[in-house]
């Protein structure tokens, strides 16, 4: 019924539109494109801090969920902000300071200790430790 010089995309009486059919899909998957690429780009920050310490992903990890629930932006960007910054480990450092010193706290002064210095005498030639002076203070 309807003339023969229409475009192609117009439905006809009796069949299925195929633009709207087209676009449908379209839209479906532009709509899920978007949503994947929005996804990784709120991931950012917590993808850049996963090779960092635990302490500073799990912070970054919080103020990105924290900021997908709440809106507010700025969370995000402090998460990016910290994801970047190498946070100096100041844990290991002092773990072995306390372990050398609870070391030198556990020898008692007749102790021999187990590092030996290359090219020094046995212990058996060595002889008594003198014991330990005491401050005075």
């Amino acid at each position: 019924m309807a003339p023969h010089h229409l475009p192609f995309y117009l439905a006809p009486g009796n069949g299925t539109d195929t633009l709207m059919v087209v676009m449908g899909l379209f839209l479906i998957g532009t709509v899920l494109w978007i949503g994947t690429l929005y996804w990784k780009l709120h991931s950012l920050p917590e993808r850049m801090a996963h090779k960092s310490q635990k302490l500073q992903f799990e912070f970054v990890a919080v103020l990105g969920l924290i900021s997908l629930f709440t809106h507010m932006h700025i969370f995000w960007i402090a998460g990016l902000l910290l994801a970047l910054i190498d946070i100096p480990d100041f844990g290991t450092p002092l773990r072995s300071i306390a372990g050398s010193v609870e070391k030198i706290a556990d020898a008692t002064p007749g102790e021999q200790s187990e590092v030996v210095a290359p090219g020094s005498p046995p212990a058996e030639q060595i002889g008594p430790a003198k014991e330990k002076e005491r401050s005075h203070v």
